[in-house]
């Protein structure tokens, strides 16, 4: 793991006191006492650790061979499904919204395979499609969800961007920018009260960075010491603006400076840069010292299907697909003799019957009864709301 040092110049002060902070951490000895005294210099001066690609083996990590394939395995789930999910948009089997994790799918994987699933919560925004099948959810649930039907992971009435799994401690998918990052926040303040031991992992994008209420929600997550991990995926591009053109601030993990939490930099685009990551930390969650992870990705496909990509060139995407995660770890597997060219081909296969199994799950899955309009919904069956 390598190690970013940032800085910020000092200002002199003709007062006598001085405030230094290191690793992200405040002196708070006699805050009470000297909080409107002004120190005669204010420095910060914070180090970020870093997670670059290439820099771990599997070995190293700790993770057999088995585990490489499953993850292998699980990331290919991902990218198969969603190639069949935009084909079935363009039939119109899937209605409404569609945004495609191509290109991310080592995040989910190498989160998924950090935590005690079950145990541990989840929470992300509507590309959610990758972190469900990371958790464990069955191609059909995710697909049957994404048609409408009973079948799926919310009974056909969520659709793409609200897969949930109680069972899998995933809470959503969620469609309104910014807004489930307090919600992770509270799951991270009902795991310390219940003292259940798990941890909250709130994922979000770079677009919604600026919404206020990330902000709120990395400040009471420091103030009250919570078992969670905040993480960026920083696919570059919100759902069109380059994030140059939108942040004064493009360095999202030294936000974690301004709420006296650890922050970190991972490739994105490397599973077991991200697994070593999240091993780090979630221990640290599990000891109730929140972190900002800010995880640098790139996605293939536009922000939804409607998206026309003019914000970038194709001799850009091209360039970016040498990066992709699946191809980088194929050669891993390759290149240390994990397992042969024709096993992969195998599992390819394999994967492939899987999702067209899933497909026609959902096509022959029954659509919601009218009469479950208000299930889960309203707690009381009387509500005077129901007629």
């Amino acid at each position: 793991m390598a190690k970013q040092t940032r800085k910020t110049s000092s200002r002199k002060t003709p007062a006598k006191k001085t405030t230094k902070r290191s690793n992200g951490k405040a002196s708070n000895s006699n805050a009470s006492n000297d909080v409107h005294e002004v120190p005669s210099s204010l420095s910060v001066s914070v180090s970020f650790d870093t997670y670059p690609s290439g820099a771990y083996s599997h070995t190293d990590l700790g993770l057999s061979e088995d585990q490489v394939l499953a993850m292998y395995r699980n990331m290919l789930l991902q990218r198969r499904f969603e190639e069949r999910a935009a084909q079935m948009y363009g039939k119109q089997k899937i209605a409404g919204f569609l945004h495609l994790y191509i290109g991310q799918e080592a995040i989910s994987t190498g989160t998924a395979s950090a935590l005690e699933i079950g145990k541990d919560s989840v929470i992300t925004a509507y590309r959610d499609h990758g972190h469900g099948l990371a958790l464990g959810m069955t191609a059909r649930e995710g697909m049957a969800e994404m048609f409408g039907k009973v079948g799926g992971c919310s009974r056909g009435k969520g659709g793409s961007m609200h897969f949930f799994s109680k069972e899998k401690g995933l809470f959503g998918g969620h469609g309104i920018v910014g807004a489930h990052v307090p919600v992770g926040v509270g799951i991270a303040f009902a795991h310390k009260y219940k003292e259940s031991g798990g941890v909250a992992v709130a994922f979000y994008g770079d677009g919604a960075v600026g919404q206020g209420s990330i902000h709120e929600a990395l400040n009471l997550a420091s103030l009250y010491e919570l078992p969670v991990i905040m993480v960026v995926e920083n696919n570059q591009y919100a759902m069109g603006t380059p994030i140059h053109r939108a942040f004064a601030e493009t360095e999202f993990a030294s936000h974690s400076v301004a709420y006296n939490m650890k922050g970190a930099v991972v490739d994105g685009m490397d599973v077991f840069s991200v697994y070593k990551a999240m091993q780090d930390h979630v221990a640290l969650a599990r000891e109730n010292k929140p972190s900002l992870l800010e995880i640098r990705t790139y996605r293939y496909r536009g922000h939804s299907m409607s998206d026309p990509q003019k914000y970038r060139t194709k001799e850009e995407l091209e360039a970016k697909k040498d990066e992709d995660p699946l191809v980088r770890l194929k050669i891993y597997i390759l290149d240390n003799d994990i397992t042969s060219g024709e096993a992969l081909d195998g599992i390819d296969d394999d994967v492939k019957q899987e999702v067209l199994a899933a497909v026609e799950f959902a096509e022959n899955s029954p659509a919601p009864e009218l009469s479950e309009i208000y299930d889960n919904v309203y707690e009381e069956t009387d509500y005077p709301f129901i007629s």
